[in-house]
């Protein structure tokens, strides 16, 4: 992998995991003063703030559940991609970690997509950045991989 080609990836990989980071903690769903997201929501009323959970939207357990699995693969995402580039930038060529990033974005994108999916609806909710910063850090991450295992492919051959 040349110079230029193994900066670029690890910009990739960096960007992504900045990216889950910041998706998880940023509301997806916007409602007035309410914010909602897979970290739980949060209400401002009166200068006032409070976080609460996601049982007062009635959603279906397996749905509050999915908002905790989207919070921890975007986190483990964020984790294996700062490795990848880690690795990237000391000149190796981490086709196994490649591949573990690969797996723990398509865990995340398994648990985000229902996460999304099955959003019990509130009126009037706007969507917010974190959705766009999700998918973001998903076709980073996953561009970020594919040229590693590449580079690895063209190594071995």
């Amino acid at each position: 992998m040349n110079a230029r080609t193994r900066w670029l990836t690890v910009g990739l990989a960096l960007i992504a995991a900045c990216a889950f980071a910041l998706a998880v903690q940023t509301a997806w769903w916007s409602v007035a003063e309410v914010t909602i997201g897979p970290f739980g929501s949060r209400h401002c009323f009166g200068g006032e703030c409070r976080e609460t959970g996601l049982a007062w939207l009635s959603g279906t357990d397996l749905w509050m559940r999915s908002g905790v699995a989207t919070r921890a693969a975007g986190y483990i995402s964020m984790f294996v991609l700062v490795v990848l580039a880690g690795s990237i930038a000391a000149k190796r060529v981490p086709a196994l970690i490649a591949r573990a990033s690969l797996v723990s974005i398509l865990t995340a994108i398994v648990s985000g997509v229902y996460f999304l999916a099955a959003f019990p609806g509130v009126a009037e909710a706007s969507v917010g950045a974190g959705m766009f910063l999700f998918g973001g850090a998903i076709i980073a991450g996953v561009a970020g991989a594919i040229v590693v295992l590449r580079a690895s492919a063209r190594a071995t051959a």
